[in-house]
């Protein structure tokens, strides 16, 4: 008689997994021979438990940072009418700029010191590497669209300021007020409140009391300032997808951070710090202090993370840990997707933040599905 070694997996859910092992030996099989079969078959058990913990896995994926539900639903149907991965983060990220996703994407949100709009958006081919990103744009809407416009359309990887403005313009794309009512008033209440919160340090007049100009503290010794704190101030639209054939790309749009010094660039636009894309191991989009963050390139390191056999929500949580390291009390989180369509998510817990809140659709759910992570 044959020796039979049979293994029988059945999933009843996403979240619950039974299985049964079977094995059948004959009466004159050999006690090493079955110690052997016995180790093959915990092996085997060891490996669908593994695979299992990961969380759902199917392909095609689309995940988005926060309850961005519609930015979610856009980017999965452009996957679903035969959009490529890039046109799904491309449609994701472009709904909540139309949206003015929590005021923190888009037109009308987040002016900076002088009531300005700018906008900051990338995008990454993880086939191919190739990234375009814009930071502080004026004047144009379609952020994300004018960073996929330098990767397709020039062999850079960033413009910023005015010029990237007159590239969006020579490319065809509208030249608009980014400025509403809605982001005067946020302005206009800011000034009367003595410019608080804001973002400079060592200088005169006195920054936590006072308007400017300012000019640097002539002090030897520099004055230490806490660094502004708004958990609504920071929020970036940040999108993943993943095609059934392991295609990957990812993005992100923002209007950056409330009441920013002109000129300034968060991590949204920083390949590697705002998001990261490569088809051979994964994804990663990052939101929070981007100021903070892109110090540390939490996506990048996410999906190396990955590549080196991590699964998502570890690489998540390794990338929120080396910022901790050094900034116990930044806010932040991660979201992250490996190849085989397993997701995670991590961040960083403060007071009134104790929990992230991330979009995910695949072709099990069909229809975006709200997901949450314990920060830590």
């Amino acid at each position: 008689m044959s020796t039979v070694l049979r293994l029988q997996l059945y999933v009843y859910s996403s979240m619950s997994t039974a299985l049964r092992l079977q094995l059948y030996v004959n009466s004159s099989t050999s006690p090493a021979l079955c110690q052997q079969l016995y180790m093959n078959m915990l092996t085997c058990l060891v490996y669908v438990m593994l695979v299992t913990s990961l969380g759902d896995a199917a392909l095609p994926l689309v995940m988005t940072t926060w309850a961005f539900k519609d930015a979610a639903a856009a980017a999965w149907e452009a996957l679903q009418s035969g959009g490529s991965v890039l046109d799904a983060v491309e449609r994701g990220c472009g709904r909540c700029e139309v949206d003015q996703c929590d005021g923190s994407v888009g037109y009308g949100g987040s002016p900076d010191e002088t009531g300005e709009t700018s906008l900051d958006a990338l995008i990454i081919n993880g086939d191919t590497m190739e990234v375009g990103a814009v930071a502080d744009l004026r004047r144009v809407k379609n952020a994300i669209g004018v960073a996929r416009a330098v990767m397709e359309h020039t062999h850079h990887t960033l413009l910023v300021g005015e010029s990237a403005s007159v590239f969006a313009e020579d490319m065809g794309f509208p030249a608009e007020d980014l400025t509403t009512n809605m982001s005067m008033g946020i302005f206009t209440h800011w000034l009367k409140g003595s410019c608080q919160p804001n973002y400079r340090k060592n200088v005169v007049p006195d920054a936590a009391t006072s308007c400017g100009p300012y000019r640097p503290r002539p002090a030897r010794s520099p004055r230490r300032r806490p660094q502004p704190t708004d958990l609504r101030s920071h929020d970036t639209i940040g999108v993943i997808a993943i095609s059934g054939k392991g295609h990957v790309a990812a993005g992100t749009s923002t209007n950056g951070a409330n009441h920013k010094i002109p000129g300034r660039v968060g991590d949204s636009p920083i390949v590697g710090a705002g998001a990261y894309a490569d088809s051979s191991a994964g994804a990663a989009a990052a939101t929070g202090d981007g100021d903070i963050m892109m110090r540390f390139l939490p996506s990048f390191l996410a999906v190396e993370l990955m590549r080196g056999g991590s699964d998502p929500s570890t690489a998540c949580k390794a990338a929120i840990s080396r910022t901790k390291r050094h900034y116990p009390e930044f806010f932040g989180a991660v979201i992250c997707a490996n190849t085989t369509g397993h997701y995670g998510a991590a961040c960083n817990k403060l007071p009134g933040f104790s929990q992230f809140s991330y979009m995910v659709v695949s072709s099990e759910s069909v229809r975006p599905s709200l997901q949450t992570v314990d920060c830590s």
